[in-house]
């Protein structure tokens, strides 16, 4: 009789990470800037995980100054969505905090190796280029946001 194998749970961890999306005005309408990988054809705003000790908003701007080539200044938080990933031997559920930032300087041609192309978009082109449904949750939270800032 064949052996059954028994089907092990994974194991469950939290991540966090955090990111910005990145809003100018062009002909007085918004722009975001979006990062993508060409592979698997995704467009999303740039995040990443916390150094040790580092504080959030810390993780957020130097992410997206890596990722971006821009220089940031945030603006205000825009909250946070989670979402489940698998990963070998473990669910993650991670938790991402997102900032409403400006760019201070710098140049989307000077992002980092991590994304095949980063670019400002028009905001309603954003949403139709953004890969997944947080995103542009995440997307119509910034836009309220600028609107209120401005």
């Amino acid at each position: 009789m064949p052996s059954i194998r028994a089907r092990r749970r994974s194991r469950v961890r939290n991540a966090v990470a955090a990111g910005g999306v990145v809003v100018r005005q062009r002909d007085g309408k918004p722009e975001v800037v979006l990062a993508g990988r060409h592979a698997d054809a995704t467009w999303v705003f740039p995040k990443g995980t916390p150094d040790k000790g580092e504080e959030i908003e810390d993780t957020a701007l130097r992410e997206v100054e890596e990722e971006t080539g821009l220089k940031v200044r945030i603006l205000r938080d825009i909250g946070t969505t989670d979402y489940w990933f698998a990963a070998p031997g473990e669910r993650v559920h991670k938790f991402v905090h997102f900032f409403l930032m400006e760019p201070t300087g710098g140049d989307v041609s000077e992002h980092d190796h991590e994304y095949d192309e980063v670019r400002w978009v028009p905001a309603d082109e954003a949403r139709r280029l953004l890969s997944f449904d947080t995103y542009r949750d995440i997307l119509d939270r910034a836009l309220v946001a600028a609107r209120e800032a401005a």
